[in-house]
C-alpha cells in the first residue's frame, strides 16, 4: 500500500506541474492573440485599397500582363504552405498540411507537376520526415510576422513565375493557410494567388453615383509592374498574419483542453490516492486490533 500510495503522490505531482506550463502558455497565448486580431484587422483597409487598384487597371485597361494572363498550357503549379515554428497548437499544423495534400491530389490528376514552397518548421519537418523536396523554405517568427518576410516569399513566387517552364519555372501558384474566423474556429483556406484573380471587383455604382474616369501615368503595363507585386505581398503577409492569428487561437485552446486534463487527472488521482491511505490506515488499525486480541488470549 505505501508504494502504491508513493506512485499516486508522483503522478499527482507531474500532473501539477505539467499544468503550470500549460496553463502559462495558455496566459501567453491569450494576451498574444488580441495583438494578432488588430495587426489582421488594421491590414485590411491596406490590402482593400490596392486591391481596388489592381481591380480598376485591370478592369478599365486591355493590358495583357503576364501575372494576369492565364497560359494556355499548365505544366507546373506551386503550392506554399503555411504552418507553424512551434507545436503544442492542436491540429492546427496539421490541418493546413492535409489540405495541401489534397491540393496536391488535384492538381496531379489534371497532369500538372507540384513543387513546394514552405513557411514553418513544422511543415519542413513534416517533409524531411516523408523525405520530400521542397523548392524554398522560410523558417521564425511564424507567430510574429514581418513584412520582410512577406517580400522576400513574394519576390521569389513572381521570379518563379515569370521564368520559363524549362528553366524551372511555374505555371500557377496557390498559397494554403489557416483563415481565421474566430477563436474556436481556424478553417484552412486554399487560394489561387498567381495567375491573378482579383477578389474584389470594382462595385457598381449607386443610384445618384458616377464612374470614376481613369488616366493612367505612366502606361498601363508600368502601373501593372508596380502594383501587382505590391499586391501580391499583401495578400501574402495578410495570409501570414492570418495564420498567426489562428496559430495563436489554437494554442490557447490546445493549452486550456491540457490545463482541464491535468485536473481531471488531479482528482482521480487525489481520490485514488486517498483511498489507498485509508486502506493503508485500515489495514493497520486491523493489525493493531489483532495483535491485541492475541495479546489478551495470550495472558488469559
Amino acid at each position: 500500500m505505501g508504494a502504491q500510495l508513493r506512485v499516486y503522490r508522483q503522478k499527482i505531482r507531474s500532473a501539477q506541474t505539467t499544468k503550470k506550463i500549460t496553463r502559462a502558455m495558455e496566459l501567453i497565448s491569450a494576451s498574444r492573440i488580441t495583438k494578432a486580431q488588430q495587426r489582421v484587422a488594421a491590414s485590411g483597409p491596406y490590402s482593400r485599397a490596392i486591391t481596388r487598384a489592381v481591380s480598376a487597371v485591370a478592369t478599365f485597361s486591355n493590358v495583357d500582363h503576364i501575372l494576369t494572363t492565364e497560359k494556355e498550357t499548365i505544366n507546373r503549379a506551386a503550392i506554399v504552405i503555411f504552418a507553424s515554428d512551434r507545436g503544442l497548437a492542436g491540429a492546427f499544423s496539421s490541418n493546413v498540411l492535409k489540405e495541401s495534400e489534397q491540393l496536391a491530389t488535384l492538381l496531379r490528376s489534371q497532369g500538372k507537376e507540384v513543387v513546394y514552397y514552405l513557411i514553418g518548421r513544422k511543415a519542413v519537418a513534416y517533409f524531411a520526415f516523408r523525405q520530400r523536396a521542397a523548392e524554398q523554405n522560410w523558417t521564425g517568427g511564424t507567430d510574429q510576422p514581418v513584412f520582410d518576410t512577406a517580400k522576400e516569399i513574394g519576390d521569389a513566387l513572381v521570379a518563379k513565375f515569370v521564368q520559363d517552364d524549362s528553366e524551372g519555372g511555374v505555371d500557377e501558384i496557390h498559397i494554403v493557410y489557416n483563415r481565421f474566423v474566430n477563436m474556436v474556429t481556424q478553417t484552412p483556406e486554399v487560394v489561387r494567388l498567381l495567375p491573378l484573380e482579383v477578389v474584389e471587383g470594382v462595385e457598381e455604382p449607386g443610384e445618384h453615383e458616377v464612374l470614376p474616369l481613369y488616366e493612367f501615368e505612366p502606361e498601363v503595363g508600368d502601373v501593372l509592374d508596380g502594383l501587382l507585386p505590391v499586391y501580391i505581398e499583401s495578400r501574402i503577409f495578410n495570409a501570414m498574419l492570418q495564420s498567426a492569428a489562428s496559430e495563436h487561437a489554437a494554442r490557447q485552446r490546445a493549452m486550456k483542453s491540457a490545463s482541464d486534463n491535468a485536473d481531471k487527472l488531479i482528482k482521480d488521482y487525489t481520490r485514488l490516492s486517498n483511498n489507498a491511505r485509508q486502506s493503508e490506515i485500515t489495514q493497520q488499525i486491523s493489525e493493531i486490533v489483532g495483535g491485541a486480541d492475541a495479546l489478551s488470549s495470550a495472558t488469559k
